[in-house]
Order: C-alpha cells, then sequence, then structure tokens
C-alpha cells in the first residue's frame, strides 16, 4: 500500500470514528429532548433555592424558554455520551500506539473523564449554594433578583469547564513527566508558583467572594501534589525498567 493510500485510508477511518461520535450524541439527545424542561430545573435548582421567596427567573429573549433547555439536553448529552466517544477516540489511535503506550493512555483517558466528572460535580453541589447564597444576599433592599434563563446558562458553562479543567491537573502534571517536558524534582521546586497561580486563577474565574475563590484555588493546589506523587510512581518504575533492561 502506498503512503497515498495509507493517509486516504486514515482519513476514511477518522471520518467513520467522527460520524459515529455525532451520531451517539445525538442519539442520547434525543432520549433527552422530553425531558429538557426538569433536567434544566435540575441545572437551574441550585439558584432557585437560593432566592428569596417569590423569587424566580425569566427569559428575556422570544426563543429563550426553547433553546436554553435544548442546549442543556445537548451538554448533558455529550457528558453521557462521552464514554462512547472517547472509545471511538481510543479506537482510532490505538493501532499507531506502542504497547507500553497503549498501557498508559488508557488510564490517562479514564482517569481524566472521571476527574472531568468529578469538577463538574464538585462545581453543581458545592460552589454554587455558595456562588449564589452569595450572590443573592447581596443585592441592595428593593432589588429583585430575577436572573435570565440564558445568562444562568452561560454562567453555570463557564464555571463547569473552569472546575472540570482545574480537575484535570493531575493528568497533565503525569504527561509532562512521561513526556520529559519536565521533572518531578522541577515539579516540587515550582510548588509555591503553582500555588499561587492556583489563588490568582481562582480570584479571575469566580465570582468575587473569598469562599469560593479558595474552593477553586485549593483543589487545584491538591490535585497538582496528586499528579507529583502519580508521576513520582512513574518516574520510578521507568527507572527500575531501565536499570532491569540495562
Amino acid at each position: 500500500m502506498s503512503s497515498k493510500e495509507e493517509f486516504l485510508g486514515h482519513l476514511l477511518e477518522l471520518r467513520n470514528r467522527l460520524l459515529k461520535i455525532v451520531v451517539g450524541i445525538f442519539v442520547v439527545m434525543l432520549a433527552l429532548v422530553p425531558f429538557a424542561n426538569d433536567i434544566y430545573q435540575f441545572l437551574a435548582s441550585p439558584l432557585l433555592l437560593a432566592l428569596p421567596d417569590g423569587g424566580q427567573m425569566i427569559a428575556t429573549e422570544v426563543t429563550t424558554p426553547f433553546f436554553v433547555p435544548l442546549k442543556v439536553v445537548m451538554l448533558a448529552a455529550f457528558i453521557i455520551s462521552s464514554p462512547y466517544t472517547l472509545y471511538q477516540i481510543w479506537a482510532f489511535i490505538a493501532p499507531g500506539l506502542y504497547a507500553n503506550e497503549r498501557h498508559l493512555v488508557a488510564p490517562l483517558v479514564i482517569s481524566s473523564v472521571f476527574l472531568f466528572l468529578c469538577g463538574m460535580a464538585f462545581a453543581y453541589f458545592l460552589v454554587f449554594p455558595v456562588v449564589f447564597g452569595f450572590i443573592t444576599s447581596t443585592a441592595p433592599d428593593g432589588v429583585a433578583v430575577m436572573t435570565d434563563i440564558g445568562k444562568y446558562l452561560d454562567f453555570t458553562i463557564s464555571l463547569f469547564i473552569a472546575f472540570s479543567l482545574a480537575f484535570e491537573t493531575p493528568v497533565a502534571v503525569v504527561l509532562m513527566v512521561t513526556a520529559g517536558m519536565v521533572s518531578v524534582v522541577a515539579l516540587k521546586q515550582a510548588r509555591s508558583y503553582v500555588i499561587v497561580g492556583a489563588f490568582v486563577i481562582g480570584a479571575i474565574i469566580t465570582p468575587p467572594d473569598i469562599i469560593s475563590q479558595f474552593m477553586l484555588a485549593i483543589p487545584i493546589w491538591m490535585l497538582y501534589e496528586i499528579g507529583i506523587l502519580v508521576a513520582s510512581v512513574i518516574e520510578q518504575k521507568k527507572h527500575h525498567q531501565y536499570e532491569h533492561q540495562s
């Protein structure tokens, strides 16, 4: 097989995998559409519970009551179908990996999905009540807090992304050490800078209350330490294998 035919074969395989991913997300989305309003109600409950008696959310655009729950369904479908999506990605890249790379990639992919979902759960169950409680409690007298459902969705998605990416810190640390970009010793020496950076990120991304800032910064720091521990174990195993081979 010529290099051109091999390249076209890879493109065809990539197209088929991407098509299967899209179909998987679409199927899950169709199954969730009848429950769109219920799913949005679940997403909005942290704010609704924080609102004073009689408080409610509003829709300022004509099409917002239809499209916002639909966007939430798309987000839920993407999350639910993520194991199938990752399987398709794995099936595409696995033939080109060495055996030792396959043994490392699979745990990293699984742990990255797990940590991503943990970040979302942490934001929803712990951060959202604190953030919305703070926001509603600081409203001046005579000001009715009535958030637009579209803006609420944008705000929650931004926090979901921030905390989910923050929870990927151990995976990023392990990948950098495995790729030889940095050593475990250098990571330990950079600990103080990482701690300061974590609090700066927390101050920028989260609302202005100090509690939510700590709720982002502390997990980044702790997960960074976990990443160092895991990377140390991997580095020691590599060193032992090298000594055994030599």
